[in-house]
């Protein structure tokens, strides 16, 4: 059997390795149109960064190490230009040699990955604009700072990679604007959710520009539509990505509407013989059921594992993606796995939604950080259908968590039974996933009644407003417009003061006091809503409509609280 594959990065060559552990006579030839194969992507910001230190470590396998353990043909600055899948050959062009040769196959694999949007845009060649994709484009930006010492540089794009390298160009001391065409940062959370993301990052002094297109480039600026001028002596490019396909025009491979590589659930191609994974292929998105690119290296790695099994008469099938992801920025650790609430409202799918604030571990064990998660859950069942957390400490594990929830159809009820390791460096006895657990239950069963910092706008005018915290955490942090202080340890015996034949809207700090006056309240025969995150999650956003003024407020960069200078 002769199996080429086409692209030698995370689904390429784990394909090949996987295929030589069940085929030790298969003839596999592996082609990477670059000089580079199985190098880690997601670490490239880190070397720019200066966290990593060493560029061979980037590369978790040269072609020569490859070769020799995996017996691969492994060839780089080979780039496929085409495919006859009738004939069943591919043509190649060899960017060594500029030679231009014919190779035939049995199976094909293809995982050509994709590329930085790069938009032709006025100015461009004035200004030093770079994208982030590989290793050259690493080296390029490092030597760059290196050579040139800029002083500002500006972020296109605040996804993942983008936020990631406003961190690292940070790191090196360069002043750093982040600019995003959408009204949030980071796509796959929820607007709710990035208003504190938005703060601390203002917080530690990044320029943040959200809802704002760039317009045009100078020799040191960057210039939006709305007519600002960001200083920049540099420009990182990261506004998304297109599937690398177009060698496969008249292939007969059906691509979708971005040029995405259509497959079925075992990896196959809509022509025989043909395989797809990574990047450039789609998935189904195990919670709506659609179609969808899902971009990430640990779903390209499985169905690299995947496709080769099922060359070799394996019964493999992927079951689908959800997106599970995560993003160090400074202090801030922003994660999310399933569906966010957008999502979920577009595909017409019910959903109730909840805000939890938890601390990282024990609350009298020293130097905990806050995390706030959001759990999106299905009415009838509780099962869960997305969460999104951002936090510090322990926030991996608690996404890690939520997403076995989202992947094996578990419920809010599951997650209270979790038994989860705890002791007080890491945890609490009821973890932050229990937490979500107990809270969802409460929103099933009708004893909590949620409502959110964006309705507090729309509360009605004749209702009752309760701030329960108490009076010194007013003074210090502040409280929402209207709301009258009833501390919860004093409300049973002050009930006189609260009028139980109107609707009542209760807040505290994180939800948890709030809702310990609900149920006090709902017993005296009054209709109680809880603000779900409590003041929290009301100043995050408040704070992020209003801007962050300068002398006023900042960021505390380890819990997202404000505190006064």
């Amino acid at each position: 059997m002769k199996v080429l594959i086409v692209g030698g990065v995370a689904g390429g060559a784990g394909a090949a390795a996987r295929l030589r552990r069940n085929d030790e006579k298969a003839e596999i030839i592996l082609f990477e149109k670059g000089q580079y194969i199985s190098f880690a992507n997601c670490g490239l910001p880190y070397y720019i960064g200066g966290t990593i230190t060493e560029r061979e470590k980037l590369q978790l396998q040269t072609p020569e190490a490859f070769r020799a353990r995996f017996n691969v043909d492994v060839r780089v600055n080979n780039e496929v230009l085409s495919v006859d899948s009738a004939a069943k050959t591919v043509s190649v062009k060899n960017h060594a040699t500029g030679e231009t040769y014919t190779e035939r196959y049995d199976k094909l694999v293809l995982s050509p990955g994709a590329s930085p949007i790069r938009p032709n845009m006025p100015g461009m060649e004035d200004n030093h604009v770079f994208t982030l994709r590989n290793i050259p484009d690493t080296y390029a930006i490092y030597d760059h700072i290196e050579q040139n010492q800029p002083r500002t540089a500006a972020v296109i794009g605040a996804g993942f990679i983008g936020l990631e390298m406003a961190e690292n160009l940070a790191h090196r001391g360069l002043k750093v604007s982040v600019v995003e065409a959408s009204p949030h940062v980071m796509a796959p959370i929820d607007l709710d959710m990035a208003h504190p993301v938005h703060n601390y990052i203002r917080g530690v002094g990044v320029g943040l520009y959200v809802g704002k297109k760039c317009a045009s480039f100078t020799r040191d600026a960057v210039l939006l539509e709305d007519g600002t001028s960001i200083p920049a002596d540099m420009v990182i490019l990261s506004i998304g990505v297109m599937p690398e396909t177009r060698f496969l025009q008249g292939s007969g491979v059906e691509l979708g509407k971005r040029g995405e590589i259509l497959i079925d659930d075992q990896l196959h191609t809509s022509v025989a013989d043909i395989y797809a994974l990574g990047d450039a292929a789609t998935v189904k998105n195990i919670v709506t059921g659609s179609t969808q690119v899902i971009p990430l290296a640990g779903p390209a790695n499985k169905q690299a594992r995947i496709v080769a099994d099922v060359i070799c008469g394996k019964n493999a099938r992927y079951k689908g993606s959800q997106g599970t992801s995560i993003m160090k920025f400074f202090d801030l650790v922003v994660a999310c796995t399933g569906e966010k609430e957008e999502s979920l409202k577009a595909n017409g799918i019910p959903y109730h939604k909840i805000f939890t604030v938890s601390a990282s571990h024990a609350g009298y064990y020293p130097d905990g950080t806050q995390m706030v998660v959001k759990t999106l859950f299905a009415p009838e069942t509780g099962k869960i259908l997305g969460a999104q957390i951002v936090g510090g400490e322990g926030t991996d594990k608690r996404i890690d968590d939520l997403a076995n929830a989202v992947r094996f159809g578990m419920t809010v009820y599951d997650l209270q039974e979790m038994e989860l390791a705890y002791a007080p460096p890491f945890s609490s006895a009821k973890d932050p996933v229990n937490m979500v657990g107990f809270v969802g239950q409460n929103v099933l069963e009708g004893t909590m009644v949620p409502f959110y910092a964006e309705d507090v706008a729309n509360i009605p005018a004749n209702a009752v407003c309760l701030d329960v915290r108490n009076p010194e955490e007013l003074d210090e942090l502040g409280t929402i417009p209207g709301f009258v202080n009833i501390p919860v340890n004093q409300l049973r015996d002050r009930l006189g003061e609260v009028d139980l034949s109107k609707e009542i809207y209760v807040s505290c700090q994180v939800g948890l006091r709030g809702y310990v006056a609900q149920r006090i309240l709902a017993q005296n025969g009054a209709k109680v809503h809880n603000l779900s995150g409590g003041y929290t999650l009301y100043s995050a956003y408040v704070k992020d409509q209003e801007g962050l003024a300068d002398g006023e407020l900042k960021n505390c960069a380890s819990c997202g609280k404000q505190e006064k200078k």
